[in-house]
């Protein structure tokens, strides 16, 4: 479904990645994993045409989507849920969600009523202005806002950072649940363990190139390049 070939992104003069190339295919969880800075949110970022990359190029779903702009992406399937989240502070759940709404009238869409299913602690918080969130309920915004663009493919950026174990279980169980329902999704992660238990694949990244791509449970068992490129 999606292609990354060979990518090279910079940040003004900064060279940042470097001949970057991953695949994920239809219906699976891709993980892409490494410390702080290794380049994980720009290959996100280039992928989604906020940071278009010099050379090289992003396919999805066979056509050339390379810098393209990233609300056209959306209208092509690709949902984006940045690191930072960038909820939408004045407004309430239920407004941050009615902005988002994308083909809602077409069968088997994403609409309110099926987020409100999906993350039900949001349907509580409907009236909540978004900025009075917890870093958890947050997130969980973000995804289902991202949800109401009807998206086939996701981008997940750090869906974990900062968030309470009990809270990053149940964002693993909704995760794995939107790929039981069709979804495919690139993963960018510094959370191992909880990466390692989402994905069927995963790819680490290390100082702007691609160290290593595998099967989960290769990388599971590959200690060593585990203890290279991923521990602090």
């Amino acid at each position: 479904m999606l292609e990354v070939d060979a990518i090279h992104t910079y940040y003004g003069l900064s060279h940042i990645l470097f001949g970057v190339s991953l695949k994920v295919s239809n219906g699976e969880i891709v993980c892409l994993l490494g410390r702080n800075g290794a380049g994980k949110s720009t290959i996100m970022r280039s992928i989604m045409g906020l940071t278009p990359p010099r050379s090289g190029k992003v396919l999805f779903k066979g056509e050339d989507v390379t810098g393209r702009k990233p609300y056209l992406l959306a209208r092509m399937g690709i949902g984006y849920v940045p690191d930072d989240r960038r909820v939408f502070a004045d407004l309430t759940v239920g407004e941050n969600l009615e902005i988002s709404e994308r083909n809602a009238d077409q069968p088997g869409s994403w609409t309110m009523e099926r987020v409100y299913d999906f993350f039900p602690q949001l349907r509580h918080i409907d009236s909540r202005k978004a900025g009075f969130l917890s870093g958890g309920e947050q997130q969980m915004l973000t995804i289902a806002r991202a949800l109401m663009t009807n998206p086939e493919f996701l981008l997940l950026d750090e869906p974990t950072e900062g968030l309470a174990p009990i809270i990053v279980q149940t964002l693993e169980k909704q995760i794995l649940a939107l790929k039981e329902i069709g979804l495919t999704v690139l993963l960018a992660e510094q959370n191992q363990k909880s990466a390692l238990r989402l994905s069927d694949r995963g790819y680490i990244i290390d100082n702007g190139v691609i160290r290593y791509s595998g099967n989960i449970d290769e990388l599971r068992e590959n200690e060593e390049v585990r203890r290279k490129y991923l521990l602090v």
